[in-house]
């Protein structure tokens, strides 16, 4: 019997979706699913929900439901990671603090300044979780989700020997969305991806074994409002970007600096993300008014089997399931990987799942280009991961300095004013930090 463990499972959509994927694997039908949150409300959802899945598939598997993350760990095969430190007030201010000083955000759970004080916070509680693998199940591979997930992902694989590796939706999401746009299916479709994480680019993407860009090309001109920014960084790059155009407009110099370009670019998008300021703070409050409601109705409902497309289930099935080999894009440390990034970031790049365990693949020099744009971000990261393991501020002042955004819209002075704010409305969250000057 495997064991799964689930750590933050009170992301209960989220949760049954990785769940009902595990479910169809023969090797995890008799699984134990431990599910550990510590709000017990959404615990009590996500342990309904699972229980129901198990159910209506006949499933002879077994549910843990916890608070203590030592018991949801003990044994496990499998660890999945979704967590949140800090509620939307303490998310706001890494957003509504910068806006202040003018840098107007999306998101701000990735990079720039609102995705540092993020990491800022997150890491050492990701890090308890990494030891607490190391000390109860030091075999278990472990998949982390939550974000910002490179500079989590550098830390954890650089200060500890825990088998992590990042998972994002968006790269597999944008290879569905520019298949539906050239009207090809998915199954005919073929590709390779590398960068960094929300800023990797499709290096090759085809279609029956052909050149598919020269259909693309021709797709995001007819497509050109639902992703605006995205279809201009391809417009002017000549490849395109893995995540949202919300997100990516916040990751560079060129959308969100003036008024009049957020009004162009950021605000009248079709999808869903086209880069309204803190767009997930609406999103959140939205879901936090409906998400009960919302699993009465799902629970009233059969029960959807059917696999999706979420990389946990495939990865754990070749890993300690039937061992069928399964590639996927990870978040790993760039030995080897990407020549031009540096050596020891955190890169997402195709990785081979197998029982053997999990083998980055070689991608060599990106487009001059885009190792420029990746090479900013990456190298910001960096400095970033030394403030958070050294618990220098400095660092973390000196990666803000350079952030595209923010340096594109205030000064040195300003941003290190921005900066202090930040920290201090962050003190109870840092421990690692004994000053901020």
């Amino acid at each position: 019997m495997k064991k799964i463990a689930f750590i933050g499972a009170g992301s209960v959509v989220f949760t049954r979706s990785l769940v009902r994927d595990l479910m169809t694997f023969p090797a995890f039908q008799d699984a134990e699913i431990a599910l550990m949150d510590i709000d017990d409300e959404k615990l009590m959802y996500a342990t309904k929900s699972v229980e129901k899945i198990i159910a209506s598939g006949k499933y002879p598997a077994r549910v843990i439901s916890t608070k203590s993350r030592i018991e949801a760990l003990e044994g496990a095969d499998g660890v999945v990671s979704a967590i949140n430190v800090g509620d939307i007030h303490v998310w706001a201010n890494d957003v509504t603090i910068p806006k202040k000083y003018g840098v107007d955000i999306n998101v701000g759970d990735t990079r720039g300044p609102a995705g540092i004080f993020r990491a800022l916070r997150t890491a050492p509680v990701m890090l308890d979780i990494c030891r607490d693998i190391e000390s109860y199940c030091p075999d278990a591979v472990f998949l982390n989700y939550t974000n910002p997930m490179a500079m989590l992902c550098r830390v954890m694989q650089s200060e500890t020997k825990v088998n992590v590796t990042g998972l994002c939706h968006s790269v597999q999401g944008t290879a569905e969305m520019l298949a539906k746009w050239i009207g090809a299916d998915m199954e005919d479709i073929t590709y390779l991806c590398a960068g960094i994480n929300h800023q990797a680019f499709y290096l090759d993407y085809r279609w029956k074994g052909e050149d598919a860009y020269p259909l693309i090309r021709q797709a995001v001109e007819e497509h050109y409002q639902d992703e605006i920014v995205r279809n201009e960084i391809f417009r002017h790059l000549g490849y395109y970007v893995t995540e949202s155009s919300g997100h990516a407009s916040e990751y560079v110099a060129w959308f969100r600096k003036r008024p009049d370009l957020i009004e162009k670019y950021c605000t009248h998008g079709l999808n869903w993300n086209p880069g309204h300021y803190f767009m997930v703070k609406t999103e959140y409050e939205k879901r936090e008014n409906t998400w009960r409601q919302e699993f009465l109705d799902w629970a009233d409902d059969a029960v959807n089997l059917k696999r999706g497309n979420e990389y946990a289930a495939y990865i754990f099935n070749a890993m300690f399931g039937d061992g069928t080999l399964y590639k996927f894009n990870g978040n790993v440390r760039n030995f080897g990987l990407i020549d031009n990034l540096p050596k020891g970031c955190c890169v997402e790049v195709p990785v081979l799942a197998s029982k053997g365990g999990l083998e980055p693949i070689h991608v060599g020099e990106l487009p001059a280009q885009l190792a420029l744009l990746n090479n900013i971000s990456a190298r910001i990261e960096e400095l970033a991961v030394e403030g958070i393991i050294t618990g220098d501020p400095q660092k973390i002042y000196q990666a803000c300095y350079f952030d595209p955004l923010t340096s594109a819209v205030l000064s040195l002075a300003e941003i290190k004013t921005m900066v202090r704010e930040m920290f201090e409305a962050n003190q109870a969250f840092l421990p690692q930090f004994k000053h901020f000057q």
